[in-house]
């Protein structure tokens, strides 16, 4: 075990865990962060995604050990009030049946967004691949991004 230092949602965080341990399982247990789920565990779901240094990451994947000095958003660090666009945005197009994987799609949408405000159909499509959902809301996802990206 190993101490590190986190950034998550702006706070510092100190954890005693082993290096390999992945960031997604020191997130839910050790900082108490729900938000961010488990999916499939290999980084193909999505389900999991966070924002490492304004990129999405599958946080599955990555083990604590490469998240030190770097600043991390959670799906509970987008905004305080959920009245982020993106999040409005999925409200107002009712994107959520089941909502397991809507934290990730929404943590790669606002990625998105934040790097292009203006996204075309086909850049929408290739940012979200591999965000997958079991509801196949996909339809109401890309119009809640194109809605987002107009209040962004």
């Amino acid at each position: 075990m190993a101490l590190y230092t986190i950034n998550v949602n702006g706070k510092n965080h100190q954890v005693d865990v082993d290096s390999d341990t992945p960031v997604l399982w020191v997130l839910r247990d050790n900082l108490r962060l729900l938000g961010t789920k488990y999916g499939c565990g290999i980084a193909h779901c999505g389900v999991c995604t966070i924002h490492m240094d304004g990129e999405a990451i599958r946080s599955c994947a990555y083990p604590i050990s490469s998240v030190e000095n770097k600043k991390i958003v959670t799906i509970e660090g987008l905004s305080e009030n959920g009245d982020h666009p993106v999040q409005k945005a999925w409200i107002e197009h009712d994107v959520p049946q089941c909502g397991y994987c809507q934290a990730g799609q929404i943590m790669s949408a606002a990625s998105l967004l934040a790097q292009n405000p203006n996204p075309s159909d086909e850049e929408i499509r290739r940012a979200m691949n591999g965000n997958l959902c079991r509801c196949a809301t996909y339809t109401r996802i890309n119009k809640a991004i194109k809605t987002a990206s107009k209040e962004m």
